[in-house]
């Protein structure tokens, strides 16, 4: 049976093979399986920081298993552990049945290291496990805080509620006190709830109507009937039933309304009177803080786009100088009638003293820079009458859109206010003017804003690329170009940021793979013009690790490498050497799956780590691409061996080096010696918008 998630499993062993064949084993049972591997206590207690779902430990270089129990439980972490044992120790540590002697909820003991799919099962158990216990931590959290809550509207609440057990009054809130002339809720515990029905038959009737609802039936849980206060005065009345909890055990909740033929229609009036403002009749910031919260919803659910506008009044404090409180009230409303009429298609709302909040939806970007106008300019030709005198105001306006992938509502009112904030210091605190907010503006110290900025990159095609051409000796030309991606801001300073700056804000909204398809794609499309002119020419596109576990990729490459032409090798993707090393029974299956469609693969970074060549020779590549600490120094003998024994033993297995970074002519000279096919860097040329081949 196939488990639909994602497994995060630690091993902690001195075999990495056997590690990852129990990945592969668990690759029938997950979609995803992330794997930790180390064997000793100091990287151990390094990894624990990060949450595991299962850890299997085989042997380690200082520690015991229960050297490492003691670990996780003196960290208080709920994680399930499993211990495989060889040898002799097996026997003495399973019964006679050869069953582990250890089994509970958290611990599998003296499992056999051999029995691979006992392992498997023991794994998926202890996983399904841990994922009820956490369910459970959530709900019982969950229910916790609802509790919580409903006991907090309650006390807060206008309608009379009361929490009764076995027909005894337990707890009231205000209203309820009010309506039956109780002092205080000293004065109604522990008095009967039949207290407060007058009659005797009502009495029985409702003994009767609580004793079905204990028992469990929901048939009826209304009752009509004459209510009586403490000094005898009666009512009719309305009481519900419901279950409830107090302090997490359960009692019965009543809530009694008066009868009224028209309840319902004075309580929609007063809930309208809630939103209204009273100076202007527009929504006061209640009803807009509702108002938003729908539009919200609607725009993140796609349903449809938004904007906020955020108005504000510019020269109010000279009003107050020269017309008191008066001119001040007698200028909002003016203004809050002339938005309401130029705004017929939206949502007006007064949010503070002197500002308005105006929702509008479905509309372009010049179509809100054209309302802002016609309000700024409609405003400012007011002529305001105030006992007699006359004033005029200007107002400076925020517009903030409200898309699908758009912050909350707490943040986008945030960024009228400093959009405000902005017009302000631009006007020297005149204002009279516009401003639209850009994420991109902000996104080099707001990572929300980044984010929407990448999201805006993906959709219109706001991302940069630049090629640098790379130099084949072999073939001595330079129609073979590796892609750069960029991200241009549109802040004061013109930020272009790197990948290094934005990718880890990328991974977190889960965008890597988006941003990877559109770099392919675009990439192609260029190589795909110069082909016309250059059918030689080449592109190195080096992706992240979400398209390395992308099963899709190699189709989406076939597809690609057909379009520009179908010859091997016009397209070459590399991975860094260390998301490769974290994934590699996975790197090893699509490298093989892309060279199948033709595409060359490459590896980047690469040496960074002890296990360079095994890496290369379990993946096989075509190319791969030193790490920029081989170039460094180079000119230095001890350096220089050490390249030239790398390249030397990548060469062995067939595989091409390129030598980047290449940045001055001493480096160069060298870089021909070292058996490296592929030469690049500022020195040779430096990376440009447009793809150029040297004739």
């Amino acid at each position: 049976m196939r488990i639909q998630s994602t497994l995060n499993l630690l091993v902690i062993n001195d075999d990495q093979l056997y590690a990852e064949r129990l990945v592969h084993l668990l690759s029938d049972y997950y979609d995803s399986v992330n794997l930790g591997f180390l064997d000793d206590k100091e990287e151990l207690l390094k990894v624990l920081r990060q949450s595991w779902d299962v850890l299997v430990f085989v042997s380690a270089y200082d520690m015991s298993f229960t050297d490492v129990v003691g670990i996780i439980q003196e960290q208080s972490i709920d994680l399930p552990m499993i211990y495989l044992m060889k040898g002799e120790a097996i026997s003495t540590a399973c019964n006679d049945e050869g069953l582990p002697a250890v089994m509970s909820g958290t611990m599998v003991k003296a499992l056999k290291a051999d029995q691979e799919m006992a392992i498997v099962m023991a794994i998926c158990l202890q996983h399904d496990s841990l994922r009820s216990r956490r369910e459970l931590k959530k709900l019982r959290h969950v229910l916790s805080e609802a509790e919580q809550r409903a006991n907090v509207l309650i006390k807060n609440s206008k309608s009379a509620v009361a929490y009764i057990d076995e027909g005894i009054h337990i707890f009231a809130n205000d209203p309820y006190l009010q309506l039956f002339g109780f002092r205080s809720m000293n004065d109604v515990i522990g008095v009967p709830v039949i207290d407060l029905i007058s009659g005797g038959d009502s009495v029985k009737d409702f003994k009767q109507f609580l004793r079905q609802f204990d028992k469990g039936s929901r048939d009826e849980v209304e009752f009509n009937f004459e209510s009586v206060r403490t000094d005898g005065s009666t009512f009719e009345a309305k009481l519900q039933l419901a279950s409830a909890t107090l302090d997490g055990e359960p009692v019965t909740q009543i809530i009694i309304q008066q009868n009224a033929s028209n309840s319902a229609e004075v309580a929609k009036r007063l809930a309208e009177a809630e939103r209204k403002d009273n100076l202007t009749g527009v929504n006061n910031r209640h009803g807009f803080e509702e108002q938003m919260a729908i539009v919200h919803q609607q725009a993140t659910q796609g349903v449809l786009t938004a904007a906020l506008l955020y108005v504000q009044l510019d020269n109010i404090g000279k009003i107050r100088s020269s017309l008191g409180l008066q001119g001040v009230d007698t200028t909002v409303k003016q203004v809050a009638y002339a938005l309401d009429e130029l705004v017929s298609d939206g949502h007006v709302s007064r949010f503070s003293d002197t500002a308005f909040m105006i929702l509008v939806k479905n509309k372009t970007t010049s179509e809100l820079e054209e309302l802002a106008e016609n309000i700024g300019s409609r405003i400012s030709e007011m002529l305001i009458e105030v006992d007699k005198r006359t004033t005029s105001t200007t107002v400076s306006i925020a517009i903030v859109k409200i898309e699908k992938n758009t912050a909350e509502p707490a943040i986008i009112i945030e960024r009228a206010m400093d959009a405000i904030s902005q017009i302000m210091v631009e006007t020297s605190n005149h204002g009279g003017t516009y401003h639209l907010y850009d994420p991109s503006e902000h996104a080099n110290s707001d990572d929300q804003a980044l984010a929407e900025s990448l999201i805006n990159a993906i959709t219109n095609s706001r991302f940069e690329l630049s090629f640098q051409p790379i130099y084949d000796i072999n073939q001595d030309r330079s129609d073979f170009f590796e892609v750069y991606l960029r991200l241009p801001l549109a802040d004061a300073d013109n930020t272009v940021l790197t990948p290094d700056q934005f990718m880890a804000v990328a991974r977190k909204h889960k965008l890597l793979e988006k941003i990877d398809r559109w770099v392919l794609i675009n990439a192609c499309k260029k190589i795909n013009d110069v082909r016309k002119e250059h059918p030689e020419a080449r592109l190195l596109v080096q992706l992240t690790s979400a398209s390395l576990i992308d099963k899709k990729l190699p189709n989406v490459a076939s597809q690609l490498i057909k379009a520009v032409g179908g010859a091997a090798g016009v397209l070459t993707l590399q991975f860094n050497e260390k998301d490769i090393s974290d994934h590699l029974t996975v790197a090893k299956s699509q490298f093989s799956a892309l060279n199948e469609v033709n595409c060359q693969m490459g590896i980047t970074n690469f040496g960074s780590s002890a296990k360079s060549i095994e890496i290369a020779n379990l993946v096989q590549p075509d190319i791969v691409r030193l790490a920029r600490n081989y170039v460094q120094d180079i000119n230095s003998a001890d350096n220089l061996d050490t390249v030239k024994s790398l390249i030397m033993r990548i060469n062995e297995v067939n595989v091409d080096v390129l030598m980047p970074y290449i940045e001055d002519a001493a480096t160069m000279s060298v870089a021909w010696s070292v058996g490296a096919r592929y030469l690049q860097g500022y020195y040779l040329e430096k990376p440009s918008k447009t793809l150029k081949i040297a004739s």
